[in-house]
């Protein structure tokens, strides 16, 4: 048994394979995440007849709004699933199936928007090089990610219950989360002048999520669970609930998942 059952991803390629989305259920219950990436929309002021690119634009909401505010804006992931529902939701929208690894479009943009995104894609100095080469001269990078310390009980209730239930597994984590310092010195590496880097406690209400920190983890995690054996996923997600309820039920009886983000605003030098 391993004290703690848990690796980082190391290539962004595997990831992507063990990764899907349930793209209706993320709207239904986790519409939190293109809310409160309206701060960062304001961050960025799209401005009318800009070209902007939504990297990892989920299922459309943002990209979108950016459309409203009078921008060019073209909106790429790299989950089948959230392109699909996207091109439902929006089909006036230009969306695209593209790795963030590798974007290759046919002019460039005025400015890259990302919210919670970047800490999807594995590596980070391949995104971060990528995004400088689709940006011309003077063009801005603006996004919000997982920070260090994000989801940090959550993960820590999932290794306790691993633990507890002599699961001999070494999970694998789908996630990058830098400290600001990291990532301003990744941003300066490729060309990049970091205007903005702000680290934010950001307590997030889980208000319609069915299960608590088990329902989060089935959504954002199920690369994750998908190395647990099958019969054991729901015998584990119910020992998480337990562990984790102590620390990320409020007083009202709302989980809330601890959130810690990356907020920053990066110009082309």
């Amino acid at each position: 048994m391993l004290d703690a059952p848990f690796r980082h991803a190391r290539r962004a390629a595997s990831v992507a394979e063990m990764t899907t989305w349930d793209a209706a259920a993320y709207d239904a219950s986790f519409s939190f995440v293109p809310a409160l990436g309206v701060a960062v929309l304001d961050l960025l002021d799209p401005r009318p007849g800009e070209r902007v690119l939504d990297l990892g634009c989920g299922s459309g909401d943002l990209t979108a709004a950016i459309a409203e505010r009078g921008a060019d804006v073209i909106g790429i992931d790299s989950s089948p699933e959230m392109i699909e529902r996207a091109r439902e939701r929006f089909p006036h929208l230009d969306l695209r199936l593209a790795d963030g690894h590798e974007l290759d479009l046919d002019e460039s943009v005025d400015a890259v928007f990302s919210n919670a995104a970047l800490h999807w894609m594995t590596d980070p100095d391949a995104v971060l090089a990528s995004v400088r080469t689709v940006l011309g001269d003077g063009g801005r990078f603006v996004a919000e990610m997982g920070a260090a310390g994000n989801v940090a009980q959550l993960t820590g209730a999932l290794r306790a219950a691993a633990f507890r239930l002599d699961l001999d597994v070494d999970l694998e984590l789908p996630w990058y989360f830098p400290t600001p310092a990291e990532q301003a010195r990744r941003l300066e590496q490729v060309g990049f002048v970091v205007r903005l880097m702000e680290y934010v406690d950001r307590p997030t209400p889980l208000v319609d999520c069915p299960d608590g920190a088990a329902g989060w983890w089935r959504m954002f995690g199920p690369s994750v669970l998908e190395q647990v054996p099958a019969h054991r996923v729901d015998e584990l997600l119910a020992t998480v609930n337990e562990i984790a309820r102590p620390q990320l039920v409020d007083a009202s009886g709302v989980w809330v998942a601890d959130y810690v983000r990356l907020r920053f605003v990066a110009e082309v030098r």
